[in-house]
């Protein structure tokens, strides 16, 4: 009967503080812009298939370099085209729809796969330290002390293009900066009262990792990965654009910007609204980041919540 209400207030004040970060959100507008755009953006990226309005890789030879807004006529049927068509005829926003897929799947793989690696091994390097916490530093430092684009660039064509790669090379770029976040952050916890009760009461080590101190890192890590989501769409497009991310036909946000730029002073919009996707994407998710700072930052999170 007690654990049952001890349940019930622990549920209680989960939705009182899911109230106060949606009041919060929604005082911030420019805040709730960009949670709106990723919304949206999310919400393309599912249901590309079923929003599209055209085969984004259909193409039509008589509708080619149209500016937004045109029709086109094609086998008999007029199809309209909201933001113009590409060098081939192929409609310009179902494939920003169907790229937004590609970049935001990428993205999440890369983070999820480098954040569990790097957060791992910080735990592991900031609770036992010693010799350990001196190999994985080492290395952290030996692989930031190398140029991550030209890294990429020399593994790829090792292992050419595709999702997968491109997943696993962020993996092992992107795994450090998570690595000493974490391990950081542990050690100001490993020798708290928190932890010190733990272990008087016989708590196992790994159940301090993952029970005590992992739950204490959420935030950080979170605004971390909002972060790192950023800086992979851009890596993902910057790739694809050099023509060793995703492979023709995949549209990509990145190719379309590389196979339009050749048309840039007499169809500026094929170059210009995927790099404008891109940009949007970006920053909205670095004012989220920014705004999951201040909410969770123990010091100023009162001047957001109260």
């Amino acid at each position: 009967m007690a654990s049952e209400q001890a349940l019930g207030r622990q549920g209680v004040h989960e939705i009182s503080a899911l109230r106060l970060y949606l009041r919060a959100l929604g005082r911030d507008w420019l805040t709730l812009i960009a949670v709106l755009f990723l919304l949206a953006l999310f919400i393309c990226m599912v249901a590309a298939p079923l929003l599209a309005p055209h085969d984004p890789l259909m193409q039509n030879l008589s509708g080619r370099r149209l500016p937004p807004f045109s029709t086109a006529m094609r086998r008999g049927q007029e199809m309209y085209h909201l933001l113009g068509t590409d060098e081939l005829g192929r409609d310009i926003l179902s494939r920003l729809m169907h790229g937004a897929r590609v970049s935001m799947a990428v993205a999440l793989t890369g983070v999820l796969a480098s954040g569990l690696i790097g957060v791992v091994l910080g735990l592991v390097s900031g609770y036992y330290g010693g010799w350990l916490d001196d190999i994985l530093m080492r290395t952290v430092d030996a692989f930031m002390a190398l140029p991550s684009l030209l890294l990429a660039l020399f593994l790829l064509a090792l292992l050419g293009g595709g999702f997968l790669n491109l997943v696993l090379i962020f993996a092992i770029l992107k795994w450090t900066v998570y690595a000493r976040l974490t391990r950081s952050l542990t050690i100001t916890y490993r020798d708290s009262e928190m932890v010190t009760a733990a272990r008087a009461i016989g708590a196992t080590d790994r159940r301090i990792l993952f029970r005590h101190i992992l739950p204490n890192l959420f935030a950080p890590l979170l605004v971390l990965a909002t972060l790192e989501m950023a800086a992979l769409i851009i890596a993902e497009a910057s790739l694809s654009f050099l023509g060793l991310g995703i492979q023709p036909p995949q549209p990509t946000w990145g190719g379309m910007i590389s196979r339009g730029r050749g048309y840039l002073s007499d169809a500026w919009w094929i170059v210009a609204l995927p790099g404008f996707a891109i940009l949007l994407t970006t920053l909205s998710l670095n004012i989220l980041a920014n705004w999951l700072r201040n909410v969770t930052d123990p010091v100023q999170s009162w001047r957001w919540l109260t």
